[in-house]
């Protein structure tokens, strides 16, 4: 032992043990680093009395996708159903049957979080709705999969939609300048994409020629804030899922006018929606948004119609 220590090789059994744990703390930050941990540790929350095995769940391609639409209330529903210990979400907007389809379904379903037997895998791209490829390529993954949009009146989405632009380009040109072709004829300029954006019926029909009506579950963007917890009731039966998320979970922010999730799991605060959402929006004369309710008006009734829902947006 003596002729051990002097030749400086440290035989302390403490010693010993401090350099293991750091050995074994390092491991476990570079798993972290590399994304390992959330997976782990949210299934290990969740199921810490199953087997290592299992590997803590598999990849799968998700069986609910949130398609639509812009602004129209995407992120606080996919926020409030990831409180549902079955519901593993994407973080991001994947934007893959729009833009990044070329890089093959493998690419995709590496980005899902990974889950056990009775979870379901959800994403949510809101510029699916209006994209034309984007039916028959969801179609050629699974033609199960359901379908989730989240509708809002059309003339205050795209009020939502321009003043959100116009936070990242201040130089953008006035609503009234964009919103018409002619402002003396006032015919709507349906090529600028907040216009367009709220034809929900045409959009709607493209869908339709892939997938039954009965595979879709149409959100109001509006109860959403008014009534959460009720439209979150609706949202767990279609997906199938025991109704967790309830009226406990929420509370309304006077000063954001949104309702919040009271204090998620393994967080000291509430959550509420970031502070890009409820931006104050821009003084639009009620001339202008009077005729972009007229012009709206026959595809809504024609959406009603569609779907069998009225969302009451007069």
């Amino acid at each position: 032992g003596v002729g051990l220590r002097k030749q400086g090789v440290d035989t302390h059994p403490k010693r010993v043990s401090v350099f293991f744990t750091m050995i074994l703390i390092f491991i476990y930050l570079f798993y972290c680093l590399t994304g390992y941990c959330d997976s782990i540790s949210s299934a290990y929350d969740t199921y810490s009395n199953l087997s290592v095995s299992n590997n803590f769940g598999t990849k799968e391609f998700p069986q609910a996708i949130i398609i639509g639409v812009k602004k129209g209330g995407t992120r606080a529903l996919l926020e409030f159903l990831r409180v549902h210990p079955d519901v593993r979400a994407v973080g991001a907007e994947p934007h893959f049957f729009d833009r990044f389809y070329e890089t093959g379904l493998q690419w995709y379903r590496n980005l899902m979080p990974r889950t056990l037997d009775g979870q379901i895998t959800m994403e949510k791209t809101p510029s699916y709705f209006i994209t034309r490829e984007a039916p028959p390529r969801v179609f050629s993954m699974s033609r199960s999969t359901k379908l989730i949009v989240v509708v809002r009146d059309p003339v205050t989405r795209a009020v939502s939609d321009y003043t959100q632009t116009l936070t990242k380009s201040p130089s953008l040109p006035s609503f009234q300048n964009l919103v018409f072709k002619n402002s003396t004829t006032g015919l709507i300029d349906t090529s600028w994409s907040a216009v367009r954006i709220g034809i929900y019926a045409k959009h709607l029909e493209n869908w339709l020629r892939y997938f039954p009506l009965a595979q879709f579950l149409f959100v109001s963007g509006e109860k959403l804030v008014t009534d959460p917890a009720g439209e979150m009731g609706r949202v767990q039966d279609f997906l199938g899922l025991k109704r967790v998320v309830t009226n406990k979970h929420f509370y309304f922010n006077q000063t954001k006018g949104f309702p919040c999730l009271k204090k998620p799991e393994g967080s000291s605060r509430p959550r509420c929606l970031g502070k890009s959402k409820g931006r104050p929006h821009p003084h639009i004369p009620a001339e202008v948004l009077h005729r972009l309710r007229d012009f709206y008006r026959p595809f809504n009734m024609k959406f009603y119609q569609m779907t069998g829902q009225d969302f009451g947006w007069v």
